[in-house]
């Protein structure tokens, strides 16, 4: 999905900090749609406002990460996927990412010591402005942290459809976004909740995740709500047949360039059945009264203490490895939900 470059007075301004000293970060770029590598970028020094944080881990964020790598990102469109740290444009050189989990080093007294999340790419150590930067609770292992952004969508998305006591709630497509809303999900009372996807063995996760799991041609019908998380054309039509008379899909698929037909035919009209999109970049209309980006994310950081959520973490490398692993998500050979990079301590 779009990344959501409104997630934040001020994400789009690049940090600048004061005349360079001499240190030097290391960051992943995508040379050119399939290629990346390992550079060596300047280090400014922070600013009062600013601080320097060293990074612990970064999170894949593998639909709209691989379409970056791959090059699959709409000339029209790259404007609103830019995100909040990116440097260079589409399609390449880009450096982009924004999973990030580090410990502060340098900056206000406040922070120093502290470990934050940020939507910050993968580099190994980064100047941004406090203000940015967001505490990681202490109950929350910084491991697990990664997958903040993550559950932030998911809360958007139940703020926009509003799911009710008793309600019968499917989520077709077993990714991180997905996985996340179903977690968030099992814990309204009375709620019937089954994870859809194409892989069976997806059903493990759904059973860390305390939901019902069901292949595409299993899935219970008569739906209230079904979120749909796949990006395909055929998970789509599939989740407008399991809806109930009057029933509503909540699309937060990202399809990029590709053409999605919708069945408008058949039942649509008659059972009055609905689409709506949720998107991460604006807070829902049914919360934004009473929250601001910064608190939403608060927020998803202390949803994190659910350990449920370690399921969604599904395999990790190192930093130097991760020129190798992206083209291995991209085509498939890695599978993972959410991949994990850990970087080197001093």
């Amino acid at each position: 999905m779009p990344f959501p470059v409104t997630t934040g007075e001020g994400l789009t301004d690049r940090p600048r900090g004061r005349k360079n000293m001499g240190r030097t970060a290391r960051a992943f770029w995508v040379c050119s749609p399939g290629q990346g590598e390992i550079r060596e970028v300047d280090l400014p020094d922070p600013t009062p406002d600013q601080a320097l944080v060293r990074t612990l881990y970064t999170g894949i964020s593998r639909g709209t990460e691989t379409m970056v790598f791959g090059g699959g990102v709409p000339v029209n469109q790259y404007e609103v996927m830019r995100a909040p740290f990116q440097e260079g444009d589409f399609p390449g050189p880009v450096k982009y990412g924004y999973l990030n989990v580090g410990e502060v080093e340098e900056g206000p007294a406040d922070l120093v010591g502290r470990t934050v999340f940020t939507l910050y790419p993968h580099q190994d150590r980064f100047v941004a402005p406090a203000k940015m930067l967001s505490p990681v609770p202490d109950e929350v292992p910084p491991a697990r942290a990664v997958l903040a952004g993550t559950v932030e969508t998911a809360v958007n998305a139940l703020w926009d459809a509003s799911p009710m006591v008793g309600d019968r709630v499917t989520v077709v497509g077993a990714g991180m976004v997905g996985c996340c809303v179903a977690r968030l999900l099992s814990h309204i009372p009375g709620t019937r909740v089954q994870l859809v996807d194409v892989i069976p063995e997806r059903s493990a996760i759904a059973d860390a995740l305390g939901v019902d799991f069901a292949t595409p041609d299993h899935a219970d019908g008569d739906c209230d709500l079904v979120f749909h998380t796949s990006a395909t054309e055929a998970g789509l039509i599939r989740s407008m047949g399991l809806l109930a008379p009057e029933g509503e899909v909540v699309e937060l698929s990202w399809y990029g360039d590709r053409q999605v037909i919708l069945p408008l035919g058949e039942d649509f009209h008659s059972h009055r059945l609905g689409v709506r999109a949720s998107q991460v970049g604006m807070i829902s209309p049914a919360r934004r009264a009473r929250y601001d980006h910064a608190e939403r994310l608060a927020l998803a950081l202390r949803l994190l203490t659910d350990p449920a959520f370690d399921a969604l973490l599904t395999g990790e490398d190192p930093f130097d490895d991760l020129p190798t692993v992206l083209p291995r998500l991209a085509e498939g050979s890695l599978p993972a939900l959410c991949h994990r990079i850990a970087y080197p301590t001093p």
